[in-house]
């Protein structure tokens, strides 16, 4: 069983920056793709960023791209999320989730483990 710990989140106008950290505790930590997810009062949770096992592959979603970094410390057992050029529209609840295998997936249903979600307002 894996634990899921986020943290960073906050109020920041546009054009900040933030970063997110998600500590993991339980199981080999570089067995485990993660992602980053985030949802908005009223909509669904979508991806915003993931990767694999090892790091060294990575997606973004398209509105995400140029603008936010993902990241892994496998010896920390951490995974992070630098989000630069902040918009309003990046305002959600940010979750981090870790799937039972070392291979990327953008698929909601496909992770087993989530954290309890960091709060990121962006103010315009």
């Amino acid at each position: 069983q894996v634990q899921l710990v986020e943290s960073g989140g906050g109020l920041v106008q546009a054009g900040g920056s933030l970063r997110l950290s998600c500590a993991a505790s339980g199981g080999t930590f570089s067995n485990y793709a993660m992602g980053w997810f985030r949802q908005a009062p009223g909509k669904e949770r979508v991806v915003v960023a993931a990767l694999t096992g090892s790091g060294t592959t990575t997606y973004y979603t398209d509105s995400v791209k140029g603008r936010f970094t993902i990241s892994r410390d496998n010896a920390k057992n951490t995974v992070y999320l630098q989000m630069n050029s902040l918009k309003p529209e990046d305002s959600a609840v940010y979750y981090c989730a870790a799937q039972d295998r070392r291979s990327l997936s953008i698929r909601y249903s496909q992770y087993n483990y989530w954290g309890q979600g960091t709060q990121v307002t962006v103010s315009s």
